[in-house]
């Protein structure tokens, strides 16, 4: 594990241009899977995880080549094994779940071991992805160990999801494509990364309607083919920049902003009093933003902020908000809709004296504005927690540390040394 030293207070200044979305980039991966022809990726982001999926796939017979200076990777699936041999489908890895519909489509048979899966912010269930495969025609066994058979392939059918999950929508997607007949998805995922790998998908040959919209409509095509596909920017580390240049006091420009995303989370930056303009798609806010709750008109309520699925605010963002609303003068409540474990983080930000009330898993109460110190803290295996303990610290005047900060490199690349060029007094201490 990696600790971060940061020295605060010092106002961030500068253009920098996003790292491509790693949520996207990961089931792009999985989806070359779909074809044996060369697939082209560019802004390609050079992460933890990702580097662990392209290991993982070169070990399985995958031709990988590289080339991290240009964020660039092409990919040829012709030689990809026929199967696992006794060690069975590698659903222990992170992102894993991924390779599911496409293994599928090759394999025809897949045997995957019976293990719960997740991470620090809850429990990531397999039975919605194993529903959709059943409902397009896979024959699902339940023993020690799961069978998932479909000798003769998917077949086209209607679904209506329980809630709307990424992972569970980019499997329908995937499966979808080369399924025989229509298949419908209701209550389906539209976040950016989702949107991605169905125009993704598209340029290999797929035929689907309604990407952005919670309702997919995909009529399977015989074959996909190679294509040249580039990633969107992390509306991540969008979010984060812009964030860091008005509470260190700074500007920030961030280019590729890919505006059409942000109405939402531009609205909720003026909750706290700040504005993003535009030249172009070049995001940025004015220097010497004074942070202010705005107070709602209905004066007896908090001024709020709800993250539940897209198109509401993300709730990967919630953090990043959650930082803000610490410097922020007045009192704001955040609202985690989804994870259970999504701000049991929050006592590592109370260390630097920020006061703030957790109501329940789900809801805290902020009160922002007060005296800040500088202290250690503890990050948690949460990419965005962690990057909001750093984004207070850096507003913080005096030495903080970090402990444990690595988990900012797998959605992250580079993100210490973009934070440098633009004023940060930071570092990794080993």
């Amino acid at each position: 594990m990696s600790n971060l030293i940061v020295r605060g207070g010092n106002k961030l200044i500068g253009e920098i241009t996003p790292a491509g979305n790693k949520n996207s980039v990961l089931p792009i991966i999985c989806a070359t899977l779909l074809t044996d022809e060369p697939v082209v990726i560019k802004n390609f982001p050079e992460l933890t995880d990702v580097g662990k999926l392209v290991t993982l796939m070169e070990q399985l017979g995958s031709k990988i080549e590289w080339d991290k200076e240009k964020q660039e990777i092409k990919i040829d699936n012709s030689k990809f094994c026929d199967s696992f041999g006794e060690e069975g489908f590698p659903l222990g890895m992170r992102g894993a779940i991924l390779l599911l519909a496409p293994l599928i489509h090759r394999h025809k048979v897949l045997e995957v071991k019976q293990q719960v899966g997740g991470c620090s912010l809850g429990i990531r269930e397999i039975d919605p992805h194993l529903e959709v495969l059943e409902q397009l025609g896979a024959k699902i066994k339940n023993g020690n160990n799961i069978t998932i058979e479909a000798k003769n392939g998917l077949k086209g059918n209607s679904l209506w999801q329980d809630y709307m999950s990424v992972t569970t929508t980019e499997n329908f997607a995937m499966a979808a494509s080369l399924a025989k007949g229509t298949s419908v998805m209701v209550n389906a995922a539209s976040e950016p990364h989702v949107q991605d790998l169905c125009n993704f998908l598209v340029s290999m040959g797929a035929d689907i309607e309604g990407i952005g919209s919670s309702t997919l409509t995909i009529n399977g095509v015989s074959k996909l083919h190679g294509t040249e596909f580039t990633v969107s920017s992390d509306h991540h580390e969008i979010t984060t920049l812009l964030a860091l240049g008005a509470m260190t006091g700074g500007q920030v420009r961030v280019t590729n902003s890919i505006p059409h995303h942000f109405p939402l989370i531009n609205k909720t930056f003026e909750k706290f009093g700040v504005k993003i303009k535009y030249d172009g798609d070049t995001a940025y806010t004015d220097k010497n933003v004074k942070l202010k709750v705005v107070e709602p008109f209905t004066k007896n309520l908090l001024q709020k902020v709800e993250a539940a699925p897209w198109p509401y605010f993300p709730t990967d963002l919630l953090p990043l908000m959650m930082a803000l609303a610490v410097k922020a003068e007045g009192n704001s409540m955040f609202w985690n809709k989804l994870y259970e474990g999504g701000l049991f983080w929050i006592p590592e930000m109370i260390k630097f004296g920020a006061h703030i009330v957790m109501c329940d898993p789900h809801r805290v109460i902020i009160f922002g504005g007060k005296e800040l110190k500088p202290t250690e803290v503890d990050a948690p295996n949460i990419i965005r927690a962690t990057v909001a303990l750093l984004m207070v610290a850096l507003t913080i005047e005096g030495e903080s540390i970090i402990n444990n900060a690595d988990t900012i490199k797998r959605a992250h690349p580079n993100f210490v040394e973009n934070l440098q060029k633009l004023g940060a007094d930071i570092k990794w201490a080993n």
